[in-house]
């Protein structure tokens, strides 16, 4: 599982780093950034559903889910 951040939609609510803290950060102006457990896009093993979480809660679809890594895909 893949996970992004998409910069132009995040409006910096917050969501989801409040749910998954060690998942997702925040720049100093508030926006969504991704953590060093992250960063590479991969979802840590067993974390599949904070992240499903996040992106669920956050109201402008800015967390990107993709459940098959990306280059996987034909």
């Amino acid at each position: 599982m893949k996970v992004q951040i998409d910069s132009q939609l995040c409006q910096g609510h917050g969501r989801c780093y409040d749910l998954a803290p060690d998942l997702f950060g925040e720049d100093d102006e508030g926006y969504a950034t991704l953590t060093a457990l992250t960063a590479d896009g991969n979802v840590p093993e067993g974390r599949e559903g904070d992240i499903r979480l996040a992106a669920a809660n956050c109201p402008e679809s800015a967390v990107l889910v993709h459940e098959e890594a990306l280059n996987d895909r034909r």
